[in-house]
């Protein structure tokens, strides 16, 4: 259970019901439904960088966390990727189980998908985006709520006990009081949950996202909360599930994504076998066993093909040309709760 009696009071300057008037940015990642049966969407991609870029850098513009692009690229520095060095951008995505109706969180994946209602004569679609999650002791709830409250610039009165939290770690002059704007921590934009006090927010500092950061709310990237917020009708489902193991089938092949595990929620590291082979196990084709085991000790993010004779990840990542990166670098203004400018 979450630790309700600690969580943040939250003062609001505006509440939005509807929609708002938001220069939201064409952000978030966007996907046409499969109709053939498919769970899984999007493309893995690779590109080369210069000296400018750092893979979180790289991770924000293609709306991926801090573990993704981590996890996808191990032994590249976050920092100091290096010249022409080829970076896997892990934008193919296993989707949640069904239904695929309204918000869909999974904690250990990092990432939440939006299914927007779907209007006749145009194509279902997804959008998903990376997420930073609870720290330790402040377990987001799982299971089925909704969108109770749309607010625009937060203000935050700091619990007594977060300020408590602050200062054993050295901050003693961490404050009790943040008023809304770019420095505030619940971002400017909120959108109210029906577990008490949990809230999808953006941010002030983005680049935490994909990380253990909250207690107990979804943070987003501050574009990515100005993109969703004017489109998310106060009513919207919310599911929230913790499943460090997700199976898909795409054309005749059976995949495998295996994420790290996350303190606090039930399942281990030890469990994740188990869990794979019980994913696995509703589909016909024949598994290679040998790769599904390679997959649950490597946890490389990405969805790997497990079907007895499919290509291996090296050799899909070798049959990827590289494209080049060659777009600024969002630098430190960018590390706050104002969406920086759109970028293609």
């Amino acid at each position: 259970m979450p630790h309700r009696a600690a969580r943040p009071l939250i003062i609001f300057h505006t509440l939005v019901l509807l929609l708002v008037c938001w220069a939201a940015p064409a952000r978030g990642a966007t996907f046409r439904l499969p109709t053939d049966g498919s769970n899984i969407v999007g493309q893995i991609q690779v590109v080369t960088v210069d000296s400018r870029n750092t893979l979180l850098d790289i991770a924000r513009h293609y709306e991926l966390g801090h573990e993704e692009i981590i996890r996808a690229n191990p032994g590249v520095s976050i920092w100091l990727p290096g010249e022409g060095t080829p970076i896997v951008v892990p934008t193919e995505f296993i989707l949640p189980p069904q239904p695929w109706v309204g918000i869909v969180v999974n904690i250990s994946q990092r990432r939440l998908y939006y299914f927007p209602r779907h209007k006749a004569n145009e194509p279902a679609t997804v959008v998903t985006f990376p997420i930073g999650i609870s720290r330790p002791g402040w377990s987001t709830p799982l299971g089925t709520t909704r969108i109770i409250g749309k607010y625009k610039d937060p203000a935050w009165f700091v619990p007594k006990s977060i300020q408590e939290e602050h200062r054993s770690k050295g901050e003693a002059n961490f404050p009790d009081y943040f008023p809304p704007g770019p420095n505030n921590p619940m971002g400017m934009l909120a959108m109210e949950t029906g577990f008490p006090q949990i809230f999808i927010h953006g941010t002030n500092h983005p680049w935490g996202v994909g990380m253990q950061v909250s207690h107990g709310c979804i943070h987003l990237y501050p574009e990515n909360a100005a993109f969703i917020f004017p489109q998310l009708p106060v009513g919207t489902p919310v599911r929230i599930i913790n499943q460090p193991v997700s199976a898909g089938e795409r054309g005749s092949l059976l995949y495998l994504s295996v994420a790290e595990p996350v303190a606090g929620y039930p399942g281990s590291q030890d469990d994740l076998l188990s869990q794979a082979m019980d994913a696995l196990s509703r589909y016909s084709p024949e598994i290679d066993w040998t790769r599904v085991k390679q997959v649950v000790d490597a946890q490389p993010v990405l969805p790997v093909p497990v079907s007895i004779g499919a290509p291996g990840l090296d050799r899909i990542l070798d049959a990827i040309k590289p494209t080049k990166y060659d777009f600024e670098p969002y630098g430190i203004d960018a590390n706050d709760a104002s969406p920086p400018d759109a970028r293609p």
